[in-house]
């Protein structure tokens, strides 16, 4: 039985059925509306917390889906799975992933950072300084490059990149 039949909650249920109707009216074709389908029932899989659930719907709307930008949400809620179940480096190739369909997307680069960030705290813990730095640097690279985009977001960010002596003043404005 499909995801979308067996939620069991009002709001999953609200939404699946607003998805739904969405679906049935808009001008698109076929194999764009079970792309949609899949990736709704991945969503809602991944909400649940049944994370392999979520890939596979995942892997069959990308298998379906051909405008970039939709592929690079795909990528994006995969990526979050993966650094969810703390594959950080297969999270990392898939934020890219999702960053060469639309480079227009700080959350991606945002959640980067947060990666390269851990791994850095968890170099410093180990005492190997070298790899901290350098993770602490891809770091605050990919967090400037996210606040320049948003630049009223991420202010933990902004507090880390100005306290760390990483930043650059221009990503204050």
């Amino acid at each position: 039985m499909p995801r979308s039949q067996r939620n069991d909650n009002f709001i999953d249920k609200s939404f699946t059925v607003m998805a739904d109707l969405i679906l049935k009216v808009l001008p698109t074709n076929r194999r764009a509306k079970e792309a949609f389908a899949y990736y709704r029932d991945g969503m809602s899989a991944q909400a649940d917390g049944e994370y392999a659930e979520a890939l596979e719907n995942y892997d069959e709307a990308l298998k379906l889906e051909d405008d970039p930008n939709d592929r690079a949400f795909i990528y994006y809620n995969m990526a979050l799975v993966f650094a969810s179940n703390g594959e950080h480096a297969r999270a990392l190739d898939t934020y890219s992933q999702a960053l060469e369909l639309n480079s227009k997307m700080p959350q991606v680069l945002n959640n980067m950072a947060v990666i390269h960030h851990h791994l850095g705290s968890l170099a410093e813990e180990r005492g190997d300084a070298d790899e901290a730095d350098q993770q602490f640097d891809q770091a605050a690279d990919l967090w400037g490059k996210a606040i320049r985009m948003a630049p009223n977001n991420y202010i933990e960010a902004q507090n880390w990149l100005k306290t760390s002596g990483r930043g650059n003043v221009d990503v204050y404005f």
